[in-house]
């Protein structure tokens, strides 16, 4: 039997040491699952709740990334196993028992910085055959690979059929920026472009990181830290004309927006990961934060630029929404296990 408590790792106030507290581990009810947390990853939003207070209501659990194996599960939950399948019966060690990787952060339950998380079961993929020693990768996966995809798919719109059909090529050609492209998400992102043949994709990275970005996919890669004017005349160069997307993997006012407002022009779609940092903390002064990617910066008209949210991606509309457990289980995995995809490291 699990122990009716558990420890978690809690903010308390804004800059504050973060403390260690006691919470009561839940009891599992319809299709959720119980997991014993072997494994979690800190992400930026841990950060910018930490020290930011970042839509954060103190005390709060942090994180959202899970791998660990199930302990218990619901009456009606039926994707994992589970000895016994009953609330009455938990179990830490048995071999049997499936192990998980999850993206789990709507209430304090299902925050990933504590032992035990409890969420539902679609919110958990299988770590699949082989994998057992490697948890410290699969960890890293949820909360990156779900932006990447939620971000292409549902706030740029590009076609990403799944099942993907054999035969698929994109039916346009677009010409794709990814500024950020040897961070997690966007690796990720590069990939799975890549993945679906889009082939007009260009990157920014640090000049250390350029073979690991062509690694992942990218055609062109060239240093963000170049002027405004020859990125884009190095932009339009390579792809051969203006960008159509773009995908901000970092958020920063001044150390991606601004160029990215430079470069896209009408017709361009933007997407920028949330939140965007206006101000770095240092020393007594605290960060400073935007949510509204449309008046951080001076874009010209014309260009359509969103903020994203991937922890809202779940209310996408149910037409439009790929699970990307199942997504992430079938072909990707695959490809992951035979080296063709790669995990960030």
């Amino acid at each position: 039997m699990a122990s009716s408590t558990h420890l978690a790792v809690v903010t308390v106030a804004k800059r504050a040491p973060l403390e260690i507290r006691e919470l009561s581990t839940p009891i599992p009810t319809g299709k959720e699952v119980l997991v014993k947390n072997l494994w979690t990853a800190s992400t930026p939003l841990d950060l910018h709740q930490a020290d930011g207070g970042l839509l954060v209501k103190h005390p709060q659990v942090l994180g959202d990334g899970t791998a660990g194996r199930v302990v218990a599960v619901g009456s009606d939950a039926t994707m994992l196993k589970h000895e016994g399948s009953s609330l009455a019966k938990t179990n830490t060690t048995n071999q049997e028992n499936d192990l998980v990787f999850g993206f789990t952060f709507r209430s304090e339950r299902e925050k990933a910085q504590q032992e035990y998380v409890c969420a539902p079961e679609n919110l958990f993929g299988k770590v699949p055959s082989g994998w057992e020693d490697r948890l410290t990768e699969c960890v890293t996966l949820p909360n990156n690979f779900v932006t990447a995809w939620n971000t292409l798919l549902n706030v740029l719109g590009l076609a990403l059929p799944w099942p993907k059909p054999s035969a698929f090529t994109p039916s346009t050609d677009p010409r794709i920026l990814v500024w950020g492209g040897s961070s997690s998400v966007g690796q990720y992102a590069l990939q799975i472009l890549t993945y679906y043949g889009y082939r007009k994709v260009i990157a920014t990275a640090s000049p250390r990181n350029f073979d690991l970005v062509e690694l992942c996919g990218a055609a062109h890669v060239i240093s963000y830290s170049s002027p405004a004017a020859d990125l884009e005349r190095e932009i339009q160069t390579r792809l051969g004309g203006k960008v159509d997307f773009v995908l901000d993997c970092i958020g920063s006012r001044d150390g991606s927006v601004q160029p990215i407002a430079g470069i896209a022009e009408a017709g361009a779609k933007v997407a920028v990961m949330l939140p965007v940092v206006v101000r770095d903390a240092n020393g007594d002064l605290e960060a400073g934060y935007a949510m509204e990617v449309e008046k951080v910066v001076r874009w010209r008209e014309g260009v359509e630029a969103k903020g994203v949210r991937t922890h809202f991606y779940l209310e996408v509309s149910p037409s439009a929404w790929v699970d990307p457990f199942k997504m992430i289980q079938g072909d990707w995995w695959h490809k992951v296990a035979d080296g063709h995809i790669r995990i960030p490291s």
